[in-house]
């Protein structure tokens, strides 16, 4: 007797603990103190992570870097002009008078070297100059075709970041729910407990049965506990690629109703516009067949233009001592004609043959990759979106279960392992619900990272 009146004030104890837990209530985003913290939506945990994220922010640079690549390139088919601004100083012959220099038309002492005209020389020309040649026009969709690459590499990573910022997102959600179900599976459990005590006082029940639903009760707190370490992790998580401060405080949003999945022949279309994988490697094999295209270019002449303007005189002044016209301009036109490189040209031609080849081939693979992760992906979030409805009949079907089998106990028609398998079925079939539409969520982000369209109400 001294037993059993010890196990009662201790179990009589351990509820008063447990109960006084349950009132604490659970760590997660409808908590009271939840009121003040601002309310994060999908759309804005998406927007943040776009300004947190360091691959994002590298791929947005290089995307901007191929972008300028590109207008510099268009640069270089334009005229060049220049202000050029020169003083030049030779030493003076031995000997030399200070006389008229006629064949210079100017007035000083003869140079020693021949490499200017007199010993003084200012030059302040305008001086234009062009170079046609199809390896300019050539460098020109080149750098376009990178700039495309680089844009679908960007749109790459951003649906990257989208997808995993969903997988975050609603896998935090389940989890402040799945805390919400170890806290009801506790109240539940430790109600269980008092009955059974009270029962057993009443003489009505083994103290077998208390001890059973102790075990429970004990196995429900350490889920409420285990539950609300997975919610803080999950939040920190999402908080680490959203805030710059991880410990941010935040509430989620909760208007996340499941939206309907489009068929898979729409799917299927949009993804084959829309597939930024697909894009760059058709931008990258479009920017090999360049590469051959300029390498071929290096066998053609180039044209070089240039036209001056301005002074090129032994006084800076536009009249010389003599009334001469110093300004006065000069035109050029160069034609290189290629001969001979000893086949550096012919080596060149080749390695772009080949990388054209590698390219060709990563073109194929992606197309056989879009294919397979389609079909994947959808027969995913299919299968997940068919069973949304199915958990949650589970779920009902498991409450009424509960609830008949507590009935059925108390009225003594039962024993206490068909409550307490009861209880178990019915905190697992809540927390597979919400694993369920996590699944949904995320199959359908995965979708989304292929075909870039908006199929769940993704941002």
């Amino acid at each position: 007797m001294s037993c059993i009146t010890n196990s009662r004030e201790a179990g009589a104890q351990q509820s008063s603990q447990m109960q006084a837990a349950v009132q604490q209530g659970p760590v997660t985003a409808q908590s009271s103190e939840a009121g003040s913290q601002p309310i994060l939506t999908l759309e804005d945990a998406i927007s943040r992570a776009e300004k947190n994220e360091p691959s994002f922010a590298a791929a947005a640079a290089a995307s901007k870097v191929a972008a300028l690549d590109r207008s510099i390139a268009r640069s270089a088919l334009l005229p060049n002009v220049v202000y050029h601004n020169q003083f030049l100083y030779t030493q003076p012959a031995h000997g030399a008078t200070g006389s008229a220099n006629a064949s210079a038309g100017t007035t000083g002492s003869t140079p020693r070297f021949i490499a200017n005209n007199a010993v003084h020389e200012y030059m302040s020309q305008g001086i234009a100059t062009e170079t046609v040649g199809l390896q300019q026009f050539n460098a020109l969709s080149h750098a376009s075709a990178l700039a495309a690459v680089a844009s679908a590499e960007l749109e790459i990573v951003r649906r990257g970041l989208v997808s995993t910022v969903v997988s975050l997102y609603y896998g935090s959600l389940a989890a402040d729910r799945k805390v919400a179900v170890a806290q009801r599976a506790f109240a539940e459990a430790t109600n269980f407990t008092d009955n059974t005590q009270k029962r057993e006082d009443a003489r009505e029940i083994a103290h077998a049965d208390v001890i059973k639903a102790q075990l429970q009760q004990q196995q429900r707190e350490r889920d409420l506990a285990n539950a609300k370490v997975e919610s803080e992790r999950a939040r920190l998580e999402l908080a680490v690629i959203v805030f710059p401060d991880p410990h941010a405080p935040f509430t989620l949003s909760t208007n996340d109703a499941p939206a309907p999945l489009a068929t898979h022949d729409e799917i299927e279309s949009i993804a084959a516009r829309n597939n930024p994988e697909l894009k760059s490697a058709i931008a990258s094999l479009h920017a090999a067949t360049l590469d051959v295209t300029g390498a071929r270019a290096a066998y053609l002449p180039d044209l070089a233009l240039n036209f001056t303007y301005g002074i090129d005189a032994p006084e800076f002044a536009v009249h010389g001592p003599d009334g001469t016209r110093n300004l006065g301009y000069s035109a050029s036109a160069t034609l290189d004609i290629p001969v001979w490189d000893w086949l550096a040209t012919h080596d060149r031609i080749k390695q772009k043959v080949a990388q054209r080849e590698s390219a060709r081939v990563t073109l194929s693979a992606t197309q056989k990759h879009l294919i397979a992760q389609l079909d994947e992906f959808y027969r995913e979030a299919s299968v997940a979106r068919d069973q949304i409805q199915s958990l949650e009949t589970s779920v009902q079907t498991a409450r009424e279960s509960l609830r008949l089998a507590r009935l059925r106990y108390n009225a003594g028609e039962t024993n206490v392992l068909e409550v307490v398998d009861a209880q178990s079925s019915l905190a697992a079939q809540e927390n597979a619900r919400e694993d369920g539409l996590v699944r949904y969520q995320t199959a359908m982000a995965n979708l989304q990272l292929l075909t870039g369209q908006n199929l769940a109400g993704i941002p």
